[in-house]
């Protein structure tokens, strides 16, 4: 259930039966034709999709995450490290005073990958409380269809152009040479943005909708799982 849907003492009655609560993380950055909020997007998506026949409580997704990297790209934000594991730990240290003790960060974006070390820290300090990071998109399950799809899955290409990502302006399918992964990683981000050119990896721009909801329904079932086993 969205907490958007809730008033505190709704918040207050679940947490007298249940402790758990979803965190979805996600990031404001180039997606080539794709919306820029698409990690935040998906993030949040599969999250409310996951934990609404449980009904556990799916806070608004976290909108900034760690992109220095596409900072020559209009739009992109950017967090640093330290930034966004102090934000985290003060959300984590809010969830447990309001009584949550199982959370689950739903996570989008994998440049937010500081938060499980931040998360295992903030557990040493609450021996009490659990947290998961729970990157949907490699879950094993949905990783492996998404592979069998098309096994070249990379940033803004077809793996995430989805419906609710697409934009009236995202171009048709198409097809770009992807990029030396390595090389980028080591350069500045004006030189990423020449690099990139459209900011897409490479890969297809876009596949059928109906084996991207397969992929989707995947996700879903394999993120509700993770909320059903706690």
């Amino acid at each position: 259930m969205r907490v958007a849907d809730m008033d505190w003492r709704m918040v207050e009655d679940w947490v007298r039966a249940d402790d758990r609560a979803v965190l979805p993380l996600g990031s404001t950055e180039q997606h080539a034709g794709l919306s820029l909020l698409t990690d935040t997007i998906l993030a949040e998506r599969v999250a409310v999709e996951a934990a609404e026949p449980l009904g556990v409580p799916v806070f608004p997704a976290v909108p900034f995450g760690l992109a220095p990297i596409f900072q020559a790209f209009p739009g992109s934000m950017t967090l640093r490290v330290e930034t966004l594991c102090a934000l985290l730990r003060d959300l984590l240290d809010s969830l447990k005073r309001s009584g949550f003790r199982r959370i689950v960060l739903v996570n989008g974006h994998s440049g937010n990958a500081p938060a499980g070390a931040m998360a295992d820290e903030w557990m040493m300090d609450n021996p009490d409380c659990r947290v998961r990071v729970h990157d949907w998109w490699r879950a094993p399950r949905t990783f492996s269809k998404v592979l069998e799809t098309d096994p070249v899955a990379s940033h803004a290409n077809w793996m995430e152009n989805y419906p609710w990502t697409r934009l009236p302006s995202t171009p048709a399918d198409g097809s770009k040479r992807m990029v030396d992964l390595d090389l980028l990683k080591t350069l500045a981000s004006f030189e990423a943005r020449t690099l990139l050119e459209d900011g897409s990896f490479g890969g297809r721009t876009q596949r059928p909708d109906a084996e991207m909801l397969a992929i989707w329904h995947i996700a879903v079932e394999e993120t509700r799982e993770i909320l059903d086993r706690w």
